[in-house]
């Protein structure tokens, strides 16, 4: 393995990840956070990887069957980033609307899948095989990245959606999210380590609904969140 090689992996887990990022960075534009601690959240979805590994090969030799692996990758996955955001990031000052829980955790997942994806590209680029690099990077620009995204989104709306109630029912919510985004993830990493073009197929129907989904509640949550402050400014 060359330099030149860890490089390319490197851009070509990282740049598309910027793109995903400055674009969903584009729903709340309107009222921006601070710029260092998005890098800042970014790096700490990236430190959550090299932790992630061994987790998740211990899990793949201690658990008996490939469900049981699936959801524990998920659980272990799911349960860093949140971790990540968790431990470094959500009880900051800067968090302070309801939406910011949500830019927050899908800033977070994106660093963990940019990390991610440049481990994918390390092999086929090895190998010199160009052509399985950029599809490789291309699948997992429409595909598992945005999992990834809208997994952690899952807990990002939980507690924003729960924000003004009592501590024990944003408990509650964060364990509910934490819940569906583990679902999601064992999901579609089943429909898409089972074989076939129709299993494909519903893993990237089951990104994109969930896309739908995720840019919908955005913007019903900015209604809530702007609307209201409006108002108290009035």
């Amino acid at each position: 393995m060359t330099l030149t090689t860890l490089g390319y992996a490197f851009l070509g887990g990282l740049l598309p990840a910027f793109i995903w990022l400055y674009f969903l960075l584009q729903e709340d534009a309107s009222h921006p956070e601070p710029k260092k601690l998005i890098a800042f959240t970014f790096i700490a979805g990236m430190i959550a990887v090299p932790i992630a590994i061994p987790l998740e090969q211990y899990a793949r030799a201690a658990l008996p069957s490939n469900a049981s692996v699936l959801i524990a990758w998920a659980l272990i996955e799911e349960m860093l980033k949140y971790g990540m955001a968790a431990i470094f990031i959500l009880w900051r000052p800067a968090v302070d609307e309801a939406p910011d829980y949500v830019i927050y955790m899908i800033t977070v997942a994106l660093g963990f899948a940019a990390a991610e994806n440049m481990l994918f590209l390390i092999t086929p680029l090895s190998g010199g095989n160009i052509a399985s690099s950029i599809f490789t990077g291309d699948v997992r620009f429409i595909g598992s990245t945005l999992l990834h995204v809208f997994a952690s989104a899952s807990i990002g709306f939980a507690f924003a959606f729960s924000d003004a109630s009592h501590s024990i029912v944003r408990t509650l919510a964060g364990a509910v999210g934490l819940i569906l985004a583990i679902a999601l993830h064992t999901t579609f990493n089943t429909l898409i380590i089972t074989q076939g073009a129709s299993t494909t197929l519903a893993a990237v129907f089951l990104v994109w609904t969930t896309a739908v989904i995720f840019f919908a509640a955005f913007e019903v949550l900015k209604f809530f969140q702007y609307r209201n402050v409006i108002i108290i400014r009035n």
